[in-house]
């Protein structure tokens, strides 16, 4: 966990979609990714306690809850119920028990034919929570009874929720509304008619992760997040459709950032996808933007493609729970997500029901 005084910053980190402020390692020196920005406040060049009271800062002020020319008003932070407990007989990670902040693991997830079968089921089980849990977005709903919900169900299959006790996240799914663009703490806020909400599911069962995600509509969206939405869908499918052995990384990058493009959309950069499988966050760093970044795509090899898009500033500012992470604008934000497997004549979406 990055910790630092005020008056001290952290070098520019890459960030998995769920490490929080925890520290990942690029295998390219990060400065030739990032540009360096001395004296920000955004995750965009560096994280820092320079984030403490961003939150008061973003919600004091004449107009603060005004987002733009809408009437959406900016998300505040909501109370968080107590840990939920997980049956003493399911399997934790390792990170639970050890507490230790966990970091990215060196070397890709390639797997024999048990661990891909192991992976088709946990990723079957995330999906099929995902799709539970999208079933109960609608106007009055609290973010921490889908929580509770998406818990249950994950246990009673035998799993035990991925996020819960990750680097000291308190729930067991992340819930990202409006302008949140990952990390959001499930939380005592109802949603309300019109919001967008994307749901990040990971189980972790017999021994293996499956992570996805999806953006959901609460009532009646107005076009404009209906389209965002929309497009960020595309964007993960097309990312999935060049994935086969010997594909460069960065193609999926340049995939997602030219139809992003197109519609003149913000591509979060700071928050990546990532290897997955025995471990939560692996090689490859799998990034959404044009870059350069070495590596080719492997036969048995999972990962995710996760990308994040926006209609205003793409540069995200996070609160002081050092989770939460939003756009500086308050522009929406929608993102989607699976786990796939390299296969000998392309890729398959392991995270489908």
């Amino acid at each position: 966990m990055v910790s630092a005084s005020a008056m001290r910053v952290v070098q520019p980190t890459i960030l998995s979609t769920f490490v929080g402020n925890r520290l990942l390692q690029s295998a390219q020196p990060l400065h030739q990714l990032f540009s360096y920005n001395p004296g920000s406040k955004h995750v965009s060049m560096q994280l820092s306690k320079r984030f403490s009271g961003l939150t008061n800062l973003l919600f004091n002020g004449r107009n603060a809850d005004k987002v733009l020319n809408t009437k959406r008003k900016r998300l505040r932070p909501g109370k968080i119920s107590p840990h939920r407990p997980v049956p003493d007989h399911i399997p934790m990670p390792p990170y639970v028990k050890s507490k230790k902040p966990p970091g990215i693991a060196s070397g890709p997830e390639v797997h024999d034919e048990k661990g891909i079968e192991c992976m088709r089921a946990s990723g079957r089980l995330a999906a099929q929570v995902l799709e539970f849990a999208g079933t109960l977005v609608k106007p009055g709903i609290k973010t921490d009874e889908i929580d509770q919900a998406v818990h249950q169900m994950i246990i009673d299959n035998g799993a035990y929720p991925s996020p819960l006790g990750y680097g000291g996240f308190p729930k067991s799914v992340c819930t990202s509304v409006n302008e949140c663009i990952c990390h959001g703490i499930p939380d005592s806020r109802a949603l309300e008619d019109g919001d967008i909400i994307n749901i990040d599911v990971t189980v972790y069962l017999n021994g293996y992760h499956g992570d996805t995600s999806a953006t959901f509509f609460c009532g009646d969206v107005d076009d404009e997040g209906r389209k965002l939405v929309q497009v960020t869908k595309e964007c993960l499918d097309k990312a999935i459709s060049i994935c086969a052995p010997g594909v460069e990384l960065k193609k999926i990058g340049k995939t997602i950032q030219e139809h992003a493009d197109k519609y003149r959309y913000g591509v979060v950069r700071q928050f990546v996808g990532h290897g997955v499988g025995r471990v939560f966050h692996a090689d490859p760093v799998v990034l959404h933007f044009r870059n350069k970044e070495s590596g080719r795509m492997v036969v048995n090899q999972t990962f995710t493609i996760e990308p994040m898009l926006t209609l205003g500033s793409f540069n995200p500012v996070m609160w002081d729970d050092n989770w939460t992470v939003v756009t500086e604008d308050g522009s929406l934000s929608a993102q989607f997500e699976h786990t796939i497997l390299i296969t000998e004549d392309g890729a398959e979406i392991l995270t489908r029901c």
